[in-house]
């Protein structure tokens, strides 16, 4: 009984550094991140990621990191450095999805990726990309009715369609509002899973007023 015992606690004790290890790298990728350091960020991520082979979480960080970094400077990127950083997201976004097929981080992720081409150019790329980013965060939604990440993203994006249609925000307004009251209670499951930008939801709603 006692070899028993001894046996069951080097194994409860293995897989405790196991799972520190991950989250002080993971919290470590986050510093870097929170310090402006993308690629530093980045670049631990990845290590994670081959690391945490069934956990789509760094990747996801990985696929974000790599969109953000096409949104810096944004009127004077060009199209090589956005398929770059582009080619990058789409690796660690199939990554997820190999992972966990119906992710809806994923196809959040994916919307995002689209649109930063659809900004770009329009004329090119708008009628590629712009049915299917609508199709993702309706499917996001569906998926997940009530998070805030999904609800205010797809309200900013409707909202731009309409402006660009010269159509009306308001019925998108009502859906943005939402979101920022369900940001006050919202939790991620864990530290490390998305925690969305009510900042930008704020400011994406002073055009209601």
């Amino acid at each position: 009984m006692k070899h028993l015992l001894l046996i069951i606690a080097l194994c409860s004790s293995t897989f405790l550094v196991a799972q520190t290890k991950y989250e002080q790298g993971m919290r470590k990728a986050m510093e870097l991140w929170d310090q402006d350091k993308l690629d530093e960020a980045s670049n631990l991520f990845e290590r994670i990621a081959t690391v945490e082979k069934d956990n789509w979480l760094p990747s996801y960080h990985v696929a974000q990191i790599a969109i953000v970094k096409n949104w810096r400077d944004f009127e004077n990127q060009n199209e090589t450095t956005l398929k770059v950083n582009g080619d990058k997201a789409q690796e660690y976004i199939n990554a997820m999805r190999t992972i966990e097929k119906d992710n809806p981080y994923a196809d959040y992720l994916q919307a995002q990726l689209y649109t930063v081409w659809v900004a770009y150019d329009g004329m090119k790329y708008g009628m590629k990309y712009a049915g299917t980013i609508g199709e993702l965060y309706q499917k996001m939604v569906k998926k997940d009715p009530d998070n805030p990440i999904f609800i205010a993203d797809k309200a900013q994006w409707d909202m731009g369609s309409a402006k660009y249609f010269g159509s009306s925000i308001e019925p998108y307004c009502e859906e943005l509002k939402r979101a920022i009251e369900l940001f006050a209670t919202f939790k991620p499951e864990t530290e490390f899973h998305p925690k969305g930008n009510v900042k930008r939801a704020l400011e994406s709603a002073e055009a209601c007023n």
